[in-house]
């Protein structure tokens, strides 16, 4: 309702655990729906977040049975799981909105690329399919990413491809790269810029440090670049 109040051109992003879905999927599928139902009526999208691979199927799941019935939902799907391809694949019917990350949870090597190098591929790939996918869905796709050399490649690609800056946003955490996000929407690039909203910002952010340590050098690296 704030978000409408202050007419801002905000969307909401939320994990299903914070919706019950520990509890009971069908509980959180009922808070998800009345979530999306809310968020339409006052013109807002709600972006699904992935969390772990254990909860995988579980957010698809949710998703599927979502989006028939609510263009203005999304998911995300993390580039550096082994199984995310055929995961695209399995959403492709729905004409998905994806928010593409690389995966920040510290996975086992037979469930995730450990090296950053294959990462990368993956996520060149995963986004060159997402840009190329028709038809377009209502709210373009979001390439969540701070690496700044991975995002050029994208943008490389979609100037090649003919493929207009408003079919895909580029996605960074407030506070991580500010000078280059300015950079890219003075560069015409739609930037989206991730806050976490509420008293409980802190532990969530250290959480989201701790679930990888190389996390933590990120950030480090990002206060002096």
């Amino acid at each position: 309702n704030r978000i409408q109040a202050l007419k801002l051109p905000a969307h909401i992003s939320v994990k299903p655990t914070q919706l019950g879905l520990d509890l009971s999927q069908d509980l959180c599928l009922a808070q998800l729906t009345a979530l999306v139902a809310h968020a339409a009526k006052v013109g807002t999208f709600v972006s699904i977040d992935m969390e772990g691979s254990p909860y995988v199927d579980r957010t698809l799941e949710l998703y599927r049975r979502l989006r028939p019935q609510h263009p203005n939902v999304g998911v995300c799907l993390q580039a550096y799981l082994y199984r995310t391809p055929d995961d695209l694949d399995g959403l492709s019917p729905l004409q998905p909105t994806i928010r593409l990350v690389k995966g920040a949870y510290n996975e086992p090597a037979n469930v995730a690329f450990p090296k950053k190098r294959d990462v990368d591929q993956r996520y060149l790939e995963l986004a060159q399919r997402l840009l190329a996918a028709t038809p377009r869905p209502p709210q373009p796709h979001g390439f969540g990413t701070h690496d700044v050399n991975l995002i050029e490649r994208i943008c490389t690609h979609a100037r090649a491809s003919g493929i207009p800056t408003s079919a895909f946003e580029l996605q960074m955490l407030f506070g991580i790269r500010g000078a280059d996000q300015v950079r890219l929407a003075q560069a015409g690039h739609a930037m989206r810029v991730l806050i976490s909203y509420g008293s409980y910002w802190f532990p969530w952010y250290m959480r989201r440090l701790a679930e990888r340590p190389a996390n933590v050098w990120f950030v480090v690296r990002s206060m002096f670049s």
